[in-house]
Parts: structure tokens; C-alpha cells; sequence
């Protein structure tokens, strides 16, 4: 799990925390960081699920134009550059 800085000292935390004990009580704070959790999963797997739909349709797209194939695409274009351009560049 990666940290997020916060840019706030842990005496400000204390007062924050004193603060929502004092609004919504001990009792309802559980309760209220259980329904944060949750809404916070609930984002991460829609977040999840966009990321996969859109793999899903780029390998769908572009299926078997894999690393290599590029690849031999552009040694393909190369070799053709060089061929026309082989007559006109100056040898050294």
C-alpha cells in the first residue's frame, strides 16, 4: 500500500480526531470509517474494471501487434528508407 503524505503534524491529527469524537461521538466512529473503507474499495474495483475493459478492448483492437511485430514493422520501413535514400546520400 503506497503512503500519500499528508503535510500535516501528528498534533493536527489529534485535534482532528478530537474534534470528530466530540461531533459524531466514539460509538458512531467506527461505523463512519467502515463506510469510508467501503466506498473507497468500491472505487478502487470501478477503477480496476475500467483499467481491464480498456486492456481488454486495446488487445481486442490491436490483438497480434505485439512488441515484435512492431518491431519487424519498423526494420521493414527502415530497409525501405535505405533503399531509396542509398542512391542519394553522399559516401564518406
Amino acid at each position: 500500500m503506497q503512503m500519500i503524505p499528508l503535510f500535516i503534524s501528528g498534533a493536527e491529527i489529534a485535534f482532528i480526531v478530537f474534534i470528530l469524537v466530540m461531533v459524531f461521538g466514539a460509538d458512531k466512529i467506527p461505523e463512519i470509517a467502515r463506510g469510508l473503507g467501503k466506498g473507497m474499495r468500491t472505487v478502487r474495483d470501478a477503477t480496476n474494471d475500467i483499467k481491464s475493459e480498456i486492456t481488454s478492448n486495446a488487445d481486442k483492437h490491436f490483438g497480434d501487434m505485439g512488441g515484435k511485430n512492431v518491431k519487424e514493422e519498423v526494420d521493414k520501413v527502415k530497409d525501405e528508407i535505405e533503399e531509396i535514400t542509398g542512391s542519394v546520400s553522399r559516401k564518406r
